[in-house]
C-alpha cells in the first residue's frame, strides 16, 4: 500500500531534501465540486477518481478547506456502521487518491497534494484550483468592481457550475452546510448580476435571466423585486406589476406570509411611476430603489451578509457570537422584531451551551447587551431559561479569569431576574457593578448599571437613587458614543424627575430622548415618551378629564404590536383607574348602566392583565358590593417591587380605607412612607396617583377612625 505511516510525517518533514528530489515537481491538479466531484489534470483532462468512497473523501478534505480531516472523522462520515477495518479502509482510499493526483511522485518521497498531517490528512490545494473556491473569489470582486466590469466577471463564474454543488453527496449530513452555503453564494450572485446589468441600462436581458430564476426559487423576494423593476425599465409597466402580484400570492397561499416592506415599497412605486425608477448608468439597481441612501443602504447590507456566508463558515463558533450582534439590533426595532430578538437569542444560547465551551456561552449570553427600561420582563419563562444559564456559565467559567464575562453574566441575572423577589438578583448587580468599576470598560459599566437600576426597587421611595443612576447613564454614553445607553439614561431620568414632581426636568429627558431616537432610528422609545406626554398632561391640570382619558388611549396605541407584552397588557385600564381615583371619582363599573359618568372608561371585557388583584377590590367598591370587595382584598398580594410598586400600594390603600381594613392600612402606610416626597405612580413615566404623601394623609385619618 502506498501509504506513509502517521510517525513518518512527524519524523520527515515535507519538502526535506533526503525526501524530495528536485527533479520531481507536482502536478498541477484542478477541483471541481460545482456538480459532481472531480478532478483534470495539466491538460484538462479528467482523471480516474475511482469508486465512490475515494470521490468522498477527497469531497470531504475540499470541504474542509486545506484544514486537517481526522481519520477517526473520516471513518465516521463515510460509514454508518463502520466495518473493523474502516481506518485501514481510509488509509487505501488515500493511497489510491495520491497515486492518481501525484501520478510522478517518486516512491517514498512525501505527498505534496494530499498530506499526511498529526491525527489525519488534508488537502493542500491552491486557492485557485478549486471551482468553488475560486467562484467565492469572483463573488467577492464583483462586489469591489465597477458596474462595468460585473456582468462579465460573473457571467464567467456561474459557468463554472456544472450542477449542484457536491451532487454525488446530496444525502451526505458532512456536505450539507457547504451544498446550502454554495447554492446560495450561486442565487446571490445571479441577483448581483442582474443588479448590474439594470444598473448599466440592460434591463430586457436582466429580465430574461430573471424570469427563469424565480421560476427555479420563487421564495426569494429580492429576485421577484429585481424582475418587476427589469420589466419597469424595459417600458412593462403592467407586466412588472403581474410579476409582484404573483409574488404575493406565491407567499401568502403558500408560505402564509405577507411581502416585505422593499416589494410593498416597489409596487406602490410602480404604480405612481417614482422618478427613481427609471435607474440608468450610475442609477440604483436595489430593489428598495428609493434614490440616495435607502437604496445603497440595501445593497450594502445584501452584499456584506453574502460576503459573510462565503466568508465563515456553516458551523463556525463565530457565527453564534455574529448573530447576537444582529439580534441586539433587532431588538431595538420592535414589533415582531423585538419578539424574534428574544426566540432567537434563547435558541443561540442553547447552541452555545451545547458545544461544551464555557468562554463562548459567556460571550453569547452577555454580548446580547439590550438596554431595558420596564422592569416587567416580556416573556419570564425564556428570561429563567437565560438566568439558568447565565448561573450555569458562571459555575463553569475558571476562578479569577475572565472578568468582564463574568461582570456581563452577572449582570445579564440582574436583569433578566427584574420584577421578581429573587434574592441573588440584588446580589449579583452589586458583584456586576464591583467588576466593572475596577475595569476601564464603558460599554460593561453602562450594561452593569442597567442592570444595578433594574434591583434598585427594594423598597418605595428610592427615585433619587434611579436619578443618579440616570444621569451617570447620561453622561458616560455621551462621552462613548453608547447611543442605545444614552436614550435609556434619559428614559431613566425622565421617571425619576417625574416621580419627584420636576417636570421641567422630565420634559428635557423626554426631548432628549426622542432627538436621539429619531436620529438613530429607535421607533421604541416613542412608546415610553408618548405615555409620558399622557401623564404629564393629566399632572398639569390644563386639561379636562375627558381630554386626558383621550391622549392616554392615544398612547395605547403606540402598544399595539410594539413587541412587549410585559408592558401592554391591563396598562390602559390601569391608567384610567388612576385617573379617575386621581379626580376624586369611583373605580369604573364596568356593569353599569350608563348613568355613572364616564362608564365607558373601561368596558365589561376589559383584561387587567396582571393588574387585575389590585384592582378588583375598587371595582368591586363601585358596584356597592362592600363584603365581596373586603374578600377580594385580604387576597391582594404585596405588590411586585418594580416601578409600579408605590401605585399598586396605594391603590391597596384606597380600598383598605373603604372596607375599613386596618391591617392592610398599616402595611399601606408603612410601605408608602419612605415615599413620602414623591408622586404615586410617577415613576413609571406613565401613570400618576397624585402625591404619595395625600394618601399617607388619608391613610392616618382613617387609621384615627378605626
Amino acid at each position: 500500500m502506498d501509504e506513509q505511516p502517521m510517525s513518518a510525517a512527524l519524523a520527515w518533514p515535507e519538502g526535506d531534501a533526503r525526501k524530495a528530489p528536485e527533479r520531481w515537481s507536482a502536478v498541477r491538479v484542478r477541483f471541481g465540486v460545482l456538480g459532481p466531484v472531480t478532478a483534470w489534470n495539466d491538460a484538462g483532462e479528467p482523471i480516474a477518481l475511482k469508486g465512490p468512497r475515494h470521490r468522498a473523501v477527497l469531497a470531504r478534505l475540499i470541504i474542509a478547506r486545506r484544514r486537517v480531516v481526522p481519520v477517526t472523522r473520516l471513518v465516521e462520515d463515510l460509514w454508518t456502521d463502520p466495518p473493523t477495518d474502516a481506518v485501514g479502509a481510509v488509509r487505501t482510499f488515500v493511497a489510491a487518491l495520491r497515486r492518481v493526483l501525484e501520478p510522478d511522485r517518486p516512491p517514498r518521497t512525501a505527498p505534496r497534494l494530499l498530506v499526511t498531517e498529526g491525527p489525519g490528512y488534508a488537502l493542500r490545494a491552491d486557492a485557485d484550483t478549486v471551482d468553488a473556491w475560486r467562484f467565492e473569489q469572483a463573488a467577492a470582486a464583483a462586489d469591489r468592481e465597477r458596474p462595468a466590469a460585473v456582468p462579465s466577471l460573473l457571467e464567467d463564474a456561474l459557468g463554472w457550475w456544472r450542477g449542484p454543488a457536491y451532487a454525488d453527496f446530496a444525502e451526505e449530513a458532512w456536505a450539507r452546510a457547504e451544498r446550502t452555503r454554495l447554492a446560495d453564494l450561486r442565487l446571490n450572485a445571479v441577483e448581483r448580476l442582474a443588479e448590474a446589468r439594470l444598473t448599466l441600462g440592460r434591463p430586457a436581458e436582466a429580465a430574461a435571466e430573471l424570469d427563469a430564476h424565480v421560476a427555479e426559487h420563487p421564495w426569494r423576494e429580492n429576485a421577484w423585486g429585481l424582475l418587476a423593476l427589469a420589466l419597469y425599465r424595459a417600458g412593462r409597466q403592467g407586466d412588472a406589476l403581474t410579476v409582484l402580484r404573483r409574488a404575493r400570492t406565491l407567499l401568502v397561499e403558500q408560505l402564509g406570509v405577507d411581502p416585505g416592506p422593499d416589494l410593498r415599497r416597489l409596487e406602490a412605486d410602480i404604480l405612481r411611476q417614482a422618478d427613481h425608477l427609471t435607474g440608468g448608468v450610475g442609477g440604483s439597481g436595489g430593489v428598495g430603489g428609493s434614490a440616495g441612501v435607502g437604496g445603497t443602504a440595501d445593497q450594502v447590507w445584501a452584499r456584506a451578509t453574502a460576503a459573510y456566508d462565503r466568508t465563515v463558515a456553516f458551523g463556525a463558533r463565530a457565527r453564534l457570537e455574529s448573530t447576537i450582534g444582529l439580534l441586539r439590533g433587532l431588538a431595538v426595532t420592535g414589533g415582531g422584531g423585538l419578539q424574534a430578538a428574544r426566540e432567537h437569542r434563547v435558541a443561540a444560547v442553547a447552541a452555545a451551551e451545547e458545544l461544551g465551551d464555557a468562554d463562548l456561552t459567556a460571550r453569547v449570553i452577555g454580548s446580547y447587551d439590550v438596554p431595558a427600561i420596564w422592569t416587567r420582563v416580556d416573556d419570564p419563562e425564556q428570561a429563567a431559561q437565560v438566568v439558568a444559564a447565565a448561573e450555569r456559565t458562571l459555575t463553569a467559567l475558571a476562578p479569577g479569569e475572565n472578568d468582564v464575562a463574568r461582570a456581563r453574566l452577572l449582570a445579564t441575572v440582574a436583569l433578566e431576574s427584574r420584577g421578581t423577589h429573587s434574592a441573588r438578583a440584588p446580589q449579583a448587580a452589586e458583584q456586576a457593578e464591583r467588576i466593572a468599576r475596577r475595569l476601564d470598560d464603558p460599554a460593561l459599566l453602562a450594561f452593569v448599571l442597567n442592570g444595578v437600576f433594574m434591583q434598585t426597587f427594594g423598597r418605595a421611595g428610592l427615585a433619587p437613587r434611579r436619578d443618579e443612576i440616570g444621569a451617570e447613564l447620561v453622561a458616560l454614553s455621551a462621552r462613548h458614543g453608547l447611543v442605545t445607553y444614552e436614550v435609556l439614561g434619559h428614559l431613566v431620568r425622565l421617571q425619576a424627575r417625574a416621580a419627584l414632581a420636576d417636570f421641567t426636568g422630565a420634559d428635557r429627558h423626554a426631548a432628549a430622548a426622542d432627538h436621539l431616537a429619531e436620529r438613530n432610528e429607535l421607533p421604541l422609545v416613542g412608546v415610553f415618551t408618548g405615555w409620558y406626554a399622557a401623564l404629564r398632561l393629566a399632572e398639569s391640570g390644563d386639561a379636562s378629564l375627558p381630554e386626558v382619558e383621550s391622549a392616554y388611549r392615544g398612547a395605547a396605541t403606540s402598544l399595539d404590536g410594539a413587541g412587549m407584552p410585559g408592558l401592554e397588557r391591563g396598562l390602559l385600564p390601569l391608567a384610567l383607574l388612576c385617573l379617575r381615583i386621581r379626580h376624586g371619582l369611583p373605580a369604573p363599573d364596568d356593569e353599569a348602566d350608563g348613568d355613572a359618568p364616564n362608564d365607558d372608561a373601561v368596558d365589561r371585557d376589559t383584561d387587567w392583565g396582571p393588574y387585575e388583584p389590585w384592582a378588583r377590590p375598587l371595582l368591586l367598591l363601585a358596584r356597592d358590593q362592600h363584603r365581596e370587595a373586603a374578600a377580594a382584598l385580604r387576597e391582594v398580594p404585596e405588590p411586585p417591587r418594580d416601578l409600579l410598586f408605590e401605585a399598586l400600594w396605594c391603590l391597596t390603600a384606597r380600598a383598605a380605607i373603604a372596607v375599613g381594613d386596618r391591617s392592610r392600612m398599616e402595611r399601606a402606610h408603612a410601605a408608602l412612607a419612605p415615599a413620602a416626597a414623591e408622586l404615586a405612580g410617577a415613576g413609571s413615566g406613565l401613570v400618576t396617583l397624585g402625591p404619595v404623601a395625600r394618601h399617607l394623609d388619608d391613610l392616618d385619618a382613617a387609621l384615627r377612625r378605626t
